[in-house]
């Protein structure tokens, strides 16, 4: 069977993935992998976008790897590798960057949360990463990218880019590449606040369910979950929380929102959350397992990564070579 088209996505290497970015994203790519031909990256230069502890960066990079194949992606099926060990992102968010006027850049809602008050001390990379994420897609042609709610602006801008660059050329070069989303949870939000999306920046780590959490640790975090006075489930008008709650459950049993509502319709939090701990401990308790499994090893992972940077740079060198033509690069 011949497969519909090219997927790029990538997860940055800080901190322990959790279960919103098995959720909204990696579960979504085990699905994808069988229909698409697919580059799963581990976006290390996105991260020292904020300062990271070297070592700590070279062990969390194979941790996400190892998170990757642990909830299903096969290396062997789909290129998996770290962008920093394939230059060519680099390179052509420099061209692109040339291209891509500092509106559209100012537009961008994720830097100015990020930045907030510093915006003045905030790092270049952090203003301009957009524009490397767009080279990161592009560089392969990717024809499709799997996308939360909160990304679409970049994807959007991505699109932008690849138009203008395709425009100034005259030539259609780059493919416009089209979102994905897919499911209910594509945005998974914090367990202390559910008008928060589930990040690994939190200060509490109750916040969040990581992937690498014991049984005892997942069962905890849920119950301690933010509740509401609310009795039942019948409405979600104005409950963030119990609305996340019956979100994450639906998406972890593979059911819509309305059967999940439907299920605790008159069920106080205790009993949703009993139940929505243990279906969670069902599910992650294998990845957990896996991760640690692979994390002894290095040298197996490291060997996965450099085999996988080794094809993504047989395509991004044919591709950024075609680039450096148009552009008027002269290469000797």
């Amino acid at each position: 069977m011949s497969k519909k088209g090219m997927i790029f996505s990538g997860v940055q290497p800080t901190g322990q993935l959790h279960l919103g970015n098995y959720l909204g994203a990696i579960k979504n790519w085990v699905k994808l992998q069988d229909t698409y031909n697919c580059i799963f990256c581990v976006v290390d230069m996105h991260a020292i976008t904020v300062p990271q502890d070297p070592k700590a960066l070279r062990e969390a990079t194979r941790q996400t790897l190892a998170t990757y194949i642990a909830c299903g992606i096969n290396p062997e099926n789909n290129i998996i590798y770290n962008q920093s060990a394939v230059s060519g992102h680099a390179e052509l968010a420099w061209i692109l960057g040339c291209n891509t006027p500092l509106g559209w850049l100012n537009r961008m809602t994720q830097f100015k949360e990020k930045a907030g008050e510093h915006r003045e001390s905030a790092v270049l990379g952090l203003y301009g990463y957009p524009v490397l994420m767009a080279a990161d897609i592009l560089l392969y042609k990717a024809t499709h990218v799997p996308v939360g709610e909160d990304q679409k602006q970049h994807l959007e801008l991505a699109r932008d880019i690849a138009g203008a660059f395709n425009r100034h050329y005259n030539k259609d070069f780059f493919p416009i590449p089209e979102p994905l989303i897919m499911g209910e949870a594509t945005r998974v939000m914090s367990l202390n606040d559910g008008t928060k999306k589930m990040s690994k920046s939190d200060e509490s780590d109750y916040s969040r369910i990581a992937l690498t959490d014991s049984a005892d640790t997942i069962r905890k975090k849920f119950m301690k979950a933010k509740s509401d006075s609310t009795m039942g489930f019948e409405s979600l008008d104005n409950r963030p929380d119990a609305e996340n709650l019956l979100t994450i459950y639906g998406a972890l049993t593979d059911t819509d929102m309305k059967s999940a509502q439907a299920k605790f319709r008159t069920a106080g939090f205790g009993t949703l959350k009993k139940e929505l701990a243990e279906v969670a401990v069902e599910k992650l308790s294998p990845i957990t397992d896996e991760v640690n499994r692979l994390m002894k090893d290095s040298g197996h992972l490291d060997g996965i990564l450099k085999r996988g940077a080794e094809k993504a740079n047989a395509i991004a060198e044919k591709n950024l070579s075609a680039v450096k033509q148009l552009v008027g690069f002269l290469e000797v």
